[in-house]
């Protein structure tokens, strides 16, 4: 973690994900009032593109082989279908 830009990229995804997210209250009987935080993740997709690049560049990556991350992160971890093709 010495390398500046990605702590960088690391201190700008931590603001986003907190900007984004979402503070949800209940008041129970039993338990009493609890609060949780819930994050809106894709909505902070260009910055994990961003540290996926400099972490490309870091590990020797191809293009090919980004592009495969970034993909495989719309498809399965944001939840968004994509066309064959890239289209």
């Amino acid at each position: 973690m010495t390398d500046p830009e990605l702590w960088t990229w690391g201190e700008r995804y931590l603001k986003d994900i907190k900007k984004n997210s979402t503070i949800l209250v209940r008041e129970q009987r039993q338990t009493g009032r609890t609060e949780t935080q819930s994050f809106k993740i894709q909505k902070s997709k260009p910055i994990i593109d961003e540290i996926d690049r400099v972490l490309a560049r870091h590990y020797g990556f191809t293009e090919e082989e980004m592009d495969f991350i970034i993909n495989y992160d719309i498809k399965y971890r944001m939840g968004r279908e994509i066309e064959e093709g890239g289209e």
